[in-house]
């Protein structure tokens, strides 16, 4: 009588991000059957998304194939779908079309940006964690520019000109002094009615210091590095929802107690930026 050999294990890895793709290339041609699912057919290089954000780079120079990246290992196939839910009991991971069912699961989902309690944020300004946050955000810089170089209104051409990041984190910290960059040499010349190098930008950062993650030493270079660029660094100054009766809306700058008041003119500028 003839017995038949067991299966090899599968492993579904949900996420095809940095986390995601060591883990499949390290079961690469490995006794188990490896199913990738992603929502996107490609690989994203988050770290320079910045760069396409401020049109350094193009969207192609930081994806990449996943199917390329995984075609030479012959046990992991890529699916790409959505992941709707999970059911541990029955080891199964649910899509919009197919059940695919596990032996060992690994969830590399990565993260996503956190509004807090400031949620309407995001319908004015997209965070940085997909390739079509950067793009958005290219084209709202590069047509700030377009808007201040046709319009005949100075208060509105000073205002399109203002550009206010808030989050003083490495996403925060590159953005500013990328948007700094491209304003002073970038597109320095490429105008005959505005100068972009007079554009100001302005990061603002709820705690004490820029890259408070990191150690002060590296944070206070940081710093240094954006005032040589022309930031204007706010720190202990926190971004939020102005109250329901305000009739406009948008956004305003409040200093904590205790740090400098030097930013009523920030936020007349968040307000006409809306």
């Amino acid at each position: 009588m003839e017995t038949q050999e067991p299966a090899d294990p599968r492993v579904v890895i949900i996420g095809a991000g940095f986390g995601g793709l060591k883990a499949a290339k390290h079961l690469g041609n490995k006794p188990v059957r490896v199913t990738v699912i992603d929502r996107t057919n490609y690989h994203l290089f988050q770290p320079l998304l910045y760069q396409v954000a401020t049109a350094a780079l193009s969207p192609a120079d930081i994806a990449a194939p996943i199917r390329g990246i995984l075609s030479k290992y012959e046990n992991i196939e890529v699916l790409l779908a959505e992941v709707r839910a999970v059911d541990v009991e029955a080891r199964r991971v649910r899509t919009a079309e197919h059940e695919i069912s596990y032996d060992y699961l690994i969830v590399a989902t990565g993260s996503r940006h956190s509004l807090f309690r400031a949620r309407r944020m995001g319908k004015l300004a997209p965070g940085l964690k997909s390739l079509e946050d950067a793009i958005e955000i290219r084209r709202r810089i590069l047509m700030a520019f377009e808007f201040a170089e046709k319009t005949q209104d100075p208060e509105a051409r000073t205002a399109a000109m203002n550009f206010v990041i808030i989050g003083g984190g490495p996403t925060g910290v590159e953005m500013a002094g990328a948007i700094a960059e491209i304003a002073r040499e970038t597109l320095a010349k490429d105008f005959r009615h505005i100068d972009p190098s007079a554009a100001r930008v302005i990061l603002v950062e709820g705690g004490e210091r820029v890259l408070a993650a990191y150690p002060e030493d590296l944070s206070a270079s940081a710093l240094r590095q954006l005032q040589e660029l022309g930031v204007e660094v706010m720190t202990g100054v926190r971004a939020r929802e102005p109250d329901r009766g305000r009739p406009r809306g948008g956004w305003e700058v409040h200093s904590v107690p205790g740090e400098n008041l030097g930013c009523a003119a920030t936020r007349r500028r968040l307000s006409a930026k809306r």
